[in-house]
C-alpha cells in the first residue's frame, strides 16, 4: 500500500468501523481548544460537553456504553477533518485532528519482542554505529541460536540462558529486560505532547540512523484497567541509544516524537464473545509503510501474538501498588519490527529521510498516518495542561 498525503478516511478508519466505539479528539479553533468526538457513521461528534477530557471518558465503569450514549453535537466529516489537519491545509472552519488521548501519561515498553531485543543488543554491541550493525548481527544469530520466540522473560529456562550468556562474556542491558522479570517501561512524551495521524511526525536532526516503531498502544484507566486501545509510532533514535541507554531520553523524547491514533477503540465486549476486547490486541497484526520522496518504500509486519510480555503483565508492572497514575495512561506495547534494509550504501541499514511517510496499520484499529520531518521543523508543543484547564474553565465545562 502506497501511502496518500492527507491521508483519507476509507483508509483511516477501522475495517469495521460502524460496529467500533471510537473516540478521538479534534482542535476547535471557534472555541480555541481541543473537543472530545465520537466517531459515528455519519461523521464526528463533539461529546466534550458530557467528557471534557478523554481521561474523564475512560474512568467511566463502561467508556464504549458511556460514548456510544453520551449526546453530542455534529460538527464535520471526517474525510474534512483530515484534509485539514496536515499544517500546509489548516482551515480555521474546519477542525484538525490531534492525539486522541489527554491527561494520561504516555508510557512505552521497549524490548518486548525477540527481534527488537537482538537488535537493541546490536545497537549497543555498535555504538550506535549503523555501518558495523550488519556483522554484529551475524554473530549475536549465531552465539543465541533457536527460536527465542517461546522464552518466556523470567522464566527458569531465560534464566539458563542469561547464564550462559554471562560466562560467554556477552551479557547486555537489553537481554536483562528482554529476558529477565523485570520489563522495560519508560516515558515516551509529557502529557499533551502526542500528535495524531495526518500530522508530522518528529526525527531529531541530529540523528543518522534511526526508524519508526509500529506498535499497538493501551488506553489504562487510573485503576490499572484495560479500556481501550490504538496504534503508535514510538519513533526511535538507534544511533542516540546505541551510544548509551541512559541517552534514551533524548532518543525518544523529542518534539513530535510520539505519534498516536487515528482514535481509541474502546473495549466493547468480553473476549471471545464479541465486540472487540483485550483478545482481539493480542491477535492483531500491525502493518508498517514507509515511502520516501525519493521513490523508496518499505514494508514490514509485526504480528502481537509473538510478544514476549502479555500486554496484562505490561501493564501490571506499569500500574499498581508501586505507582499511580491519578488521570491514567497510555502504554505502547512495543515491536518486532526493526528494518535493516539498506536505504543509501551498502551495509548502512535503513534511516528515515525528511519527507517520508509511514502509516501503521491494522484491520480493527485503522492506519495511523504521519509524515517525518526534522523534529525542530514540527509545529512544536506549546499547549500545555494549564491552557487546557484555563481552555474548558472558560467554556463552563469544568
Amino acid at each position: 500500500m502506497t501511502a496518500t498525503w492527507p491521508p483519507v478516511a476509507e483508509t483511516t478508519l477501522p475495517v469495521d468501523a460502524a460496529d467500533a466505539a471510537l473516540v478521538g479528539r479534534v482542535w476547535r479553533a471557534d472555541v480555541g481548544g481541543p473537543a472530545v468526538v465520537a466517531v459515528r457513521p455519519d461523521g464526528l461528534y463533539d461529546v466534550t460537553s458530557a467528557f471534557p477530557t478523554v481521561r474523564d471518558l475512560a474512568e467511566t465503569d463502561d467508556p464504549a456504553a458511556r460514548l456510544r450514549a453520551a449526546p453530542g453535537e455534529r460538527i464535520a466529516d471526517l474525510a474534512a477533518v483530515l484534509a485539514a489537519t496536515p499544517a500546509e491545509h489548516r482551515d480555521p472552519a474546519v477542525p484538525h485532528l490531534l492525539a486522541p488521548v489527554d491527561l494520561q501519561v504516555v508510557k512505552a515498553a521497549g524490548v518486548t519482542f525477540v527481534t527488537s531485543m537482538l537488535e537493541r543488543v546490536i545497537e549497543e554491541r555498535v555504538r550506535g554505529d549503523a555501518g558495523a550493525a550488519a556483522q554484529a548481527r551475524a554473530e549475536i544469530h549465531q552465539l543465541v541460536g533457536g527460536d527465542l520466540r517461546a522464552l518466556r522473560p523470567g522464566s527458569e529456562q531465560a534464566a539458563a540462558l542469561r547464564e550462559v550468556l554471562v560466562a560467554e562474556g556477552r551479557w547486555s542491558q537489553y537481554l536483562e529486560v528482554g529476558l529477565g522479570p523485570d520489563a522495560e517501561i519508560f516515558t515516551k512524551a509529557p502529557v499533551l505532547a502526542a500528535v495524531g495521524t495526518a500530522t508530522d511526525a518528529g526525527v531529531h536532526r541530529s540523528s543518522t540512523w534511526n526508524n519508526p516503531e509500529p506498535e499497538v498502544a493501551l488506553l489504562v484507566s487510573a485503576d490499572g484497567r484495560i479500556v481501550g486501545a490504538t496504534l503508535g509510532n514510538d519513533v526511535n533514535l538507534r544511533d542516540v541509544e546505541g551510544r548509551s541507554a541512559l541517552l534514551l531520553p533524548k532518543a525518544k523524547d523529542n518534539n513530535a516524537s510520539a505519534a498516536l491514533g487515528p482514535f481509541v477503540r474502546l473495549f466493547d465486549g468480553a473476549d471471545g464473545g464479541g465486540g472487540f476486547g483485550l483478545d482481539d490486541v493480542r491477535s492483531a497484526t500491525v502493518a508498517l509503510t514507509v515511502d520516501g520522496p525519493e521513490g523508496f518504500h518499505l514494508d514490514g509486519t509485526s504480528s502481537m501474538s509473538e510478544i514476549s510480555r502479555d500486554p496484562t503483565d505490561l501493564v501490571a508492572q506499569l500500574v499498581g501498588p508501586h505507582h499511580r497514575y491519578p488521570d491514567g495512561a497510555v502504554l505502547y506495547l512495543g515491536t518486532m519490527f526493526a528494518p535493516t534494509a539498506d536505504r543509501h550504501a551498502p551495509g548502512q541499514g535503513f534511516t528515515h529521510e525528511s519527507g517520508d511517510l509511514v502509516t501503521v496499520s491494522s484491520p480493527r484499529l485503522g492506519t495511523l498516518t504521519n509524515r517525518i520531518r526534522p523534529s525542530d521543523e514540527c509545529e512544536p508543543w506549546t499547549f500545555g495542561v494549564a491552557d487546557l484547564m484555563r481552555n474548558l474553565a472558560a467554556r463552563k465545562l469544568l
